[in-house]
């Protein structure tokens, strides 16, 4: 989980990314860090429904969509 929430930062940090983008990566950030009352499982659903919204925007440069492509994969194995 460390790994997929590092990734994740990377692409927020990225500023050439827009700033839509960055904030729905933050939400699945957040969903993902959220204390530990949660379910895991229910954590990666909230995060994979913030990702999936955006492998459509038109605006994501082709790069970050990969890196968003590989986050969604790993995080579909887990769940």
């Amino acid at each position: 989980m460390e790994d997929i929430i590092s990734n994740l930062k990377i692409i927020e940090e990225d500023n050439t990314v827009p700033r839509n983008v960055r904030s729905k990566i933050k939400s699945a950030i957040l969903a993902l860090e959220e204390p530990n009352g949660k379910e895991p499982k229910v954590k990666i659903d909230k995060a994979l429904q913030e990702l999936d919204d955006l492998s459509d925007d038109p605006n994501l440069p082709s790069y970050t969509r990969t890196q968003i492509w590989n986050v969604v994969s790993t995080l579909e194995s887990i769940a």
